[in-house]
């Protein structure tokens, strides 16, 4: 009898890392209507809440205790800020659970994943345009808040020194500074989202299903990190770390924070997104 051997010719001209590019693949996301509106309501929350500062006045502190939001209208670096505080916890999930779970588990959705593969795409290059694209539109939606919050903040309120609710002051250049840190710190944090989010979407042909269970898991670990029985237990969930970022906005800034927060997200990253590339290299494509 005679040995079935695999064909090793390919046709003329093709190269694995040529398929599915990544301009094409961020250019298919651009036009999409999901990234549309997550752009229109990060750049929308500014304004919504500069208007409900005007509706309720000036912010003040309560019991004699002075908080970030308080101190939101003192300038525009403040007002950015309050922004990144009031949206981090769970507003900047939802951008980073939408564009790393609707990867792998949209085509699958749309019956279209078996063609790509068949194209032919190899099987790593399709996660890889398909994760990165993901993660630069995740990006995307931490710089756009800030960067609008700032604008607006800045002809709203002025352009100043950040002022800092424990005491003292950061000069305007140096505030922009910080922030770029806390965006990246912000961006660093939610990887573990990224990649609870991109593992479920390998395992699934539902978005919403991928979706819907990145941000649930996430909301559990913030619930678990409330749990103070827990102890030094809670040292070990990425919730425990992710307003770590005010230490940078302080005259001398902390890192001890930070830099166990990227840790603990790094790790938790690098393992669920491992996972999806194992499961997703030797499962069975049917859709």
């Amino acid at each position: 009898m005679t040995a079935l051997v695999e064909p090793t010719e390919v046709a003329p001209g093709y190269r694995a890392r040529h398929t599915l590019p990544l301009r094409v693949e961020a250019v298919r996301q651009l036009k999409r209507r999901r990234t549309l509106v997550m752009g229109a309501v990060l750049g929308l929350l500014p304004f919504v809440l500069v208007v409900a500062f005007a509706i309720g006045g000036d912010p003040a502190g309560r019991n004699g205790q002075v908080t970030l939001m308080d101190t939101a209208t003192a300038s525009g670096a403040n007002f950015a800020a309050t922004c990144l505080f009031v949206s981090a916890g769970f507003l900047l999930v939802i951008p980073v659970a939408l564009f790393c779970g609707d990867t792998v588990a949209s085509e699958a959705g749309w019956s279209s994943l078996r063609y790509l593969l068949a194209a032919p795409v190899p099987r790593a290059r399709l996660l890889w345009s398909k994760l990165t694209v993901a993660l630069a539109l995740s990006l995307a939606a931490m710089v756009l808040l800030p960067v609008v919050a700032l604008a607006v903040g800045t002809a709203a309120y002025g352009w100043g020194p950040l002022e800092i609710p424990t005491g003292g002051a950061l000069s305007a250049g140096t505030a922009a500074q910080r922030l770029l840190i806390v965006v990246a710190y912000v961006f660093v944090s939610q990887l573990v989202t990224a990649g609870l989010a991109f593992w479920l979407s390998t395992k699934t042909d539902a978005p919403l299903g991928a979706v819907g269970g990145a941000v649930g898991l996430t909301i559990v670990g913030n619930v678990l990190d409330a749990v103070t029985a827990l102890g030094d237990w809670r040292d070990f969930l990425p919730a425990h770390w992710q307003f770590a970022w005010a230490d940078a906005i302080q005259p001398r800034p902390e890192w001890g924070g930070m830099i166990q927060g990227t840790a603990v997200s790094v790790t938790y990253a690098v393992i669920l997104f491992a996972l999806a590339v194992r499961g997703f290299r030797r499962k069975d494509i049917v859709s």
